[in-house]
């Protein structure tokens, strides 16, 4: 018999503990359901076998949205008994009377605790959480800022206060906030950049910030993340010279040595404002040889006025200017593997734009025999080459040199572009069966950087080889595209409209759309390109160059037009209409970056 009752002891709490967890999970079912009738009856009965608070909530909640208020009063009264210091409680009874109707008393019972703080930051924290968690955000806000004056700290709950405004998206609040906050922790810079750029929705918002911190800077003209932010407002406002002038100012008034003017100068450079970068790089030099940002600067100078220069329309007494500011850095630092990138740069110029391509074949031929160079250096330098002497007519020449750099650098990126420029050779030529040979080995194992251009020229060559017309088309678009290589706009648009004339039938009118926008793009014929770009997005959505066209039409809006909103949009369509898209992470990075976001 003892045997009995010792095992009916040690057995029944196993049963009666394994009872108490089915009844939760199944009361939580309910809760979760929306089935607070059944939820409320089983949290009922585990709240008064265990008294474990964590039941109590739930079966608050429940009584409340059953309306069963004088249920849920007497729950509430109880535990306001039992455990007096607990605000949840008090707050709770302030939800029952606004819930019946009887919102002045709750308002007297919430104003009764705010006009009683606790002493402490914790349990004042305690309290604007409980206000928190019953919907009541504005006694949450009005509990911490009661809060720094009971304390004397106006500093206090800095972090808390921001996470309200931000929830309730009072611009005017978090700024003063995040103003505050940086006045004495001004590592929290990039935080503020972040919440304050996912935050704001136009152009007003940042006039609000930037109200905000000349207020600021007035007072506190010293403070060096107010100055930061304020550089940060013009540009995400595009306001590049005023960014340029906070940025100088900053850097004489701190004697740097010019850190941030150059990664501003860089910044500039991303968006196009050549203007700007050119200025804030001459006044990187203007400190001297000895500066530490001299060189750097010097170097990126030249490849801002390379790009300003190659990317529209050029005049050509400028280009020579360029092509002279290349040889002066050349003979002021010499001609190795440092200045390589110089040299690179002047070939291309001159090959390209000056249409002196035999200059630039011998000043890179004679680059590749500089000892040291680094695989990194020589395999770029090769292609260019290559493509160099496609200029001048050596095409056996070019696809020998491209053969070295497949064998050289093979699984390598400068190996993959080898193998695509080969093919583009074969293509260009007009040997389409031949192009199309390469490009199907080529698919399978080309990288990420090279696919899309790949991809497309395999598919342009398949998709004209069906018959006779659509294949003597191609031909004449193959010329094109050489001309386009060679940068002869001229010539290439009259043999892309020649297209047409020659075959009233065919199958390239969007890829003679796409070929005639990016030569207008280049040419920085913005409205034209617009026009071509539009087409291909408007009539031919499901076909080759729809998401091409559709990423360009972008960058367009971007960079040149600085229509930051039509650029975000056109990013965004890329990222749900082409998920497949080669261009889907670098339209997200993009889209994500113009909404303000601290990429990388």
């Amino acid at each position: 018999m003892r045997k009995i009752v010792l095992f009916l002891l040690l057995f029944l709490p196993v049963v009666s503990a394994f009872a108490q967890q089915n009844d939760d999970a199944l009361a939580a079912q309910f809760f979760q359901s929306g089935e607070y009738e059944k939820a409320a009856v089983i949290y009922q009965k585990l709240f008064s076998q265990t008294k474990n608070p964590a039941y109590y909530d739930p079966l608050f909640t429940s009584l409340l949205n059953l309306k069963r208020y004088e249920e849920a009063e007497q729950l509430v009264r109880r535990q306001m008994k039992s455990s007096p210091q607990n605000y949840i409680y008090s707050i709770d009874m302030g939800r029952v009377l606004q819930d019946r109707g009887e919102k002045t008393q709750a308002t007297t019972l919430y104003n009764q605790l705010l006009s009683n703080l606790p002493n402490t930051e914790a349990a004042i924290r305690d309290l604007a959480t409980a206000f928190y968690r019953a919907d009541a955000y504005d006694y949450s806000i009005k509990t911490f800022v009661q809060g720094r004056k009971h304390l004397g700290n106006e500093n206090a709950f800095g972090f808390d206060l921001i996470g309200l405004y931000r929830f309730r998206k009072d611009k005017v609040m978090l700024i003063q906030e995040y103003l505050l906050l940086l006045e004495t922790t001004p590592e929290a810079l990039t935080q503020a950049q972040n919440v304050l750029a996912n935050v704001f929705e136009d152009a007003a918002d940042y006039e609000l910030l930037e109200s905000a911190l000349i207020r600021r800077l007035q007072k506190d003209p010293q403070n060096i993340a107010y100055s930061e932010l304020l550089t940060w407002q013009f540009i995400q406002q595009k306001d590049f010279d005023m960014a340029l002038r906070q940025t100088l100012a900053l850097d004489r008034r701190l004697k740097e040595e010019g850190e941030r003017v150059l990664a501003l100068s860089r910044i500039f450079t991303t968006n196009k404002a050549f203007a700007q970068a050119i200025e804030a790089l001459n006044y990187l030099i203007a400190k001297g040889g000895d500066s530490r940002y001299y060189i750097p600067a010097k170097i990126d100078l030249l490849n801002v006025k390379s790009q300003m220069l190659t990317s529209g329309n050029f005049n050509h007494e400028e280009l020579l200017q360029l092509e002279k500011d290349y040889l002066f850095l050349l003979d002021e630092f010499g001609r190795n593997s440092g200045t390589a990138f110089a040299v690179r740069q002047l070939a291309s110029l001159q090959a390209f734009y000056l249409r002196q391509p035999a200059d630039a074949a011998g000043i890179l031929e004679n680059l590749l025999q500089v000892p040291g160079l680094p695989p990194s250096t020589v395999g770029p330098a090769k292609l260019e080459l290559g493509d160099i002497y496609i200029l001048t007519g050596e095409v056996w020449e070019a696809a020998l040199i491209y053969g070295q750099v497949e064998k050289q650098f093979a699984n390598e990126p400068a190996g993959q572009e080898a193998k695509f420029k080969n093919a583009r050779l074969s293509y260009f030529q007009g040997d389409f069966m031949w192009a199309k040979a390469q490009l199907d080995v080529l698919k399978a194992s080309t990288s990420q950087l090279y696919a899309n251009d790949a991809l497309n020229l395999r598919l342009l060559i398949s998709d004209n080889l069906q018959n006779e017309t659509d294949t003597a088309a191609l031909r004449i678009y193959s010329r094109a595209d050489m001309l386009i290589f060679k940068n002869q706009p001229e010539n290439a648009l009259r043999t892309l409209d020649s297209i047409d004339k020659q075959f009233l039938s065919n199958s390239l009118a969007d890829d003679i759309l796409m070929a005639k926008a990016k030569i207008f793009v280049k040419q920085n014929d913005l409205n034209a390109a617009i026009s071509q770009l539009q087409k291909i997005v408007k009539d031919y959505s499901f076909d080759l160059w729809a998401d091409d066209a559709m990423f360009i039409l972008a960058e367009v809006y971007e960079t040149r037009l600085n229509d930051t909103e039509k650029a975000k949009g056109l990013y965004q369509k890329i990222i749900t209409d082409f998920p497949g898209s080669l261009y889907v992470i670098e339209a997200r990075k993009r889209f994500r970056s113009l909404r303000g976001d601290k990429i990388g």
